[in-house]
């Protein structure tokens, strides 16, 4: 481990934290020394740290949260860029939980760290003689997408550090790196919603970055493992809500006897709203399966509660939430175990297509959403969390609970590379539609759905739900009838003022 300790834009000392000597080098500035020594000792791993914070550096623990190469880490109390950047992004990478290990490319120079090989993949894609804040969050937000996992770790720094530095990047600094690294649209939105909402006409900083381009960046990260998988006496549950599909569900449960790794128990909930109905599902009890089926058969519809039923009875180290139409091959649930044993991942979201669609996702990655019927999760994380039966029969169910999971500490890894195929079901069963309250009323129509405004309430920044706003008055305006903007943009104000209400009437239950 070799330590860099600077002064904002000035290195103070670089030190090689096994031998104890000082790294000499003709550089000053931290972001060029990193590269220097990134040059020099490519298998190591650098840490920089603001001088200030020196005392408070947690190296145990440091060492200890770097179990793949392919990571990047840095924690602040505040973040580098303005929280306007949130009119521009719409992933759940902002809204930063500070007190776990938190997903996110939002870097910082007050501490952090990064393998020298991981960091030379960068060094013809930034700009040396940009600050330091700017060229970590650059890199971040460039090797997120391409497999470079970046969070924010409390734990980089031992408790009770009262230091408040804080540096901001300024205005004309988030249009620079808005232009830089989205496409060019986002620039101009940025500068309108900074009108709209924070009533900042902000002509000359847009205008700097009109001749600036994309950048783009190809390399790709590969899964470096520094531990070895230990599979040996690890379970896996499968839950599996279903609703009159039976072959659909009894062939799921043939392909769950096929594994070369069984799961230790399958979970069914059977969901019929008929309240006359009774079991379809005969074929469970007469025949003699490899692994513990528990049958849950109940007269309330609903995945959210379905899945909460289902929960309760978890008794292994990961849980698979399937669906009642899915189809895998026999190593699928090894492959899980596999995958998550090798690289400690506690969060996995698989490859879930239907027939003749293709993965455009070559690389395993942080990952933005959550489903329900394609992921695995340690268990250690179910004992706290459940499907908010707010969103029932609504939208939002399943990004909600991939928020509570990485609130937890828990991130959710994309594997493209294990394979499930959605076979898409016709719906089946006895199934009424649910009309919401808001679709009864007679008053005017939320717009959005308030399912969908209470996610965005609960789980983005207020900048991200402003940008939001923007984005679906623009992309509302082109399918509904009234063609005045003015009237249209009064009509839409008060649609959304309706959907806040109804998402405050959900919330609070």
């Amino acid at each position: 481990m070799i330590l860099l300790t600077h002064n904002e834009d000035k290195v103070i000392e670089i030190i090689d934290l096994e031998t104890n000597q000082l790294i000499e080098g003709s550089f000053n500035k931290p972001i060029k020394a990193l590269f220097y020594v990134a040059d020099h000792y490519k298998e190591r791993l650098l840490v920089w740290c603001h001088e200030s914070f020196k005392p408070f550096l947690n190296i145990k623990e440091i060492k200890k949260s770097f179990h793949l190469k392919n990571m990047m880490m840095s924690y602040s109390r505040h973040q580098y860029l303005p929280e306007q950047i949130g009119y521009v992004e719409d992933s759940p990478f902002l809204k930063v939980n500070k007190s776990v290990k938190y997903p996110t490319w939002l870097m910082s120079s007050n501490v952090g760290a990064i393998y020298a090989s991981q960091l030379l993949k960068f060094k013809n894609q930034v700009k040396e003689n940009e600050s330091f804040d700017f060229v970590l969050n650059s890199i971040a937000k460039l090797g997120m997408p391409k497999g470079l996992f970046c969070y924010s770790e409390p734990k980089l720094l031992r408790e009770n550090v009262s230091n408040n530095l804080n540096v901001r990047a300024s205005y004309s600094q988030l249009f620079k790196f808005v232009k830089h690294y989205y496409k060019g649209v986002w620039s101009v939105l940025l500068f309108f919603n900074f009108i709209i909402y924070d009533s900042k006409f902000l002509f000359l900083s847009f205008l700097k970055t009109i001749f600036i381009k994309k950048v783009t960046y190809s390399s790709s990260f590969s899964l470096e493992a520094l531990n070895k998988p230990n599979i040996k006496d690890v379970t896996i549950d499968v839950i599996i809500p279903t609703l009159g599909r039976k072959k659909f569900l009894q062939d799921v449960l043939l392909d769950l006897e096929k594994q070369t790794l069984l799961p230790k128990q399958v979970i069914i909930i059977e969901q019929n709203g008929d309240k006359n109905s009774k079991t379809e599902l005969e074929f469970i009890s007469n025949k003699s399966w490899p692994f513990k089926i528990i049958h849950k058969f109940i007269n309330q519809t609903g995945a959210c509660n379905a899945r909460n039923l289902a929960l309760q009875s978890i008794t292994a180290d990961y849980v698979y939430l399937a669906d009642d139409d899915n189809k895998f091959d026999a190593n699928l649930l090894k492959s899980i175990i596999l995958k998550m044993q090798s690289f400690n991942f506690n969060v996995i979201a698989m490859s879930y297509l239907q027939k003749n669609e293709l993965e455009k996702n070559k690389n395993i990655i942080q990952w933005t959403t959550f489903g329900g019927g394609s992921s695995v999760i340690a268990s250690k994380y179910l004992e706290t969390v459940s499907f908010n039966m707010a969103y029932e029969f609504g939208y939002g169910e399943d990004t909600d609970f991939g928020m509570q999971l990485r609130n937890l500490g828990a991130d959710i890894i994309y594997t493209p590379d294990i394979k499930i195929l959605h076979l898409k079901a016709p719906i089946g069963g006895f199934r009424t539609k649910f009309i919401h309250p808001w679709e009864k009323s007679k008053k005017l129509k939320p717009k959005p759905s308030p399912t969908v405004m209470l996610s965005r309430m609960t789980n983005t920044t207020k900048h991200q739900l402003l940008g939001y706003k923007t984005g679906l008055f623009i992309k509302y305006y082109k399918s509904q009838n009234i063609k005045n903007p003015f009237k249209y943009y009064i009509m839409f104000k008060k649609q959304w003022q309706e959907s806040v209400n109804w998402a405050n009437t959900l919330k609070n239950g």
